[in-house]
């Protein structure tokens, strides 16, 4: 599943190409929810955690979200007649596709494609209104209260490396961070909540925001010198005590979880 910083940056591409310019074409085979007509503008493209978001004039908001398959392409388009950049994944797995003058935009084998009211947003009824804030943009320490106590609600017995991926408590972390965090704040992702002090669970959001914004603009993520600290490092030496970092997949829906036993004592 992307993390949120790839989302982030996604839609950095996306934005200038899209932003302001009149709908060619919309095309959703999957999609729920009504389709935006050609003719609107695309208003606005941002990224909220993982999910990326584009407002049309017409009061229609497209939501994705990649989870384990999706991407986003943009190519040149032709003109009228041209052939334009040649696409990188085949048709089958389009399941949207977003012309405006000069680029085509696609999202390729992503598993939710909706649209919701833009009037929505922010209501009751708002469809992602349940997410915890987005830490891939600047946050204070309100922000990072609003996260502690959301961690407060969660089951006493979750393991802290769960609840960091949940994103009705924080939104943008995903399994990557979720190791590297802990590994960065020596903390055992195993560890229940509610046995990680408050002061450390705001340590943990506010890494987590700081390293998610370090990698904002680059598709290399580094979250210590010269890569990562744990994750995908199995057998390798801890890069600050050089014991052999570990993996396991004892975690909410089997995803893999990595961490130095001696940095990161239960």
């Amino acid at each position: 599943m992307p993390e949120g910083d790839t989302i982030h940056r996604t839609a950095s591409r996306l934005r200038p190409a899209l932003e302001g310019q009149p709908l060619l074409r919309f095309d959703a085979p999957r999609m729920a929810g009504t389709r935006p007509r050609v003719g609107e503008t695309v208003d606005t493209v941002e990224a909220v955690g993982k999910h990326l978001l584009m407002r049309f004039s017409g009061g229609l908001t497209l939501e994705t979200h990649m989870r384990m398959t999706g991407s986003w392409h943009l190519y040149r388009s032709g003109g009228p007649g041209g052939r334009g950049e040649r696409w990188r994944k085949p048709p089958h797995l389009v399941r949207c596709r977003i012309d405006v003058p000069g680029w085509t935009a696609v999202c390729f084998s992503a598993p939710v494609v909706r649209t919701f009211p833009t009037a929505a947003s922010g209501t009751a009824v708002d469809p992602i209104g349940h997410l915890g804030p987005d830490l891939a943009v600047p946050i204070d320490d309100e922000v990072v209260a609003e996260c502690v106590r959301r961690m407060d609600a969660s089951e006493p017995d979750r393991a802290i490396g769960d609840v960091l991926l949940d994103q009705r408590v924080a939104n943008g972390v995903g399994n990557v961070y979720r190791s590297e965090v802990c590994w960065a704040c020596r903390v055992s992702p195993f560890r229940a909540v509610a046995e990680v002090p408050e002061d450390l669970r705001g340590e943990l959001v506010r890494t987590a925001a700081r390293l998610l914004r370090a990698n904002l603009t680059t598709s290399s993520r580094t979250t210590v010198p010269g890569g990562l600290a744990v994750y995908g490092r199995r057998g390798r030496p801890c890069r600050r005590c050089g014991t052999a970092v570990r993996s396991d997949h004892r975690s909410e829906h089997a995803r893999v979880v990595y961490w130095c036993p001696t940095c990161q004592r239960t």
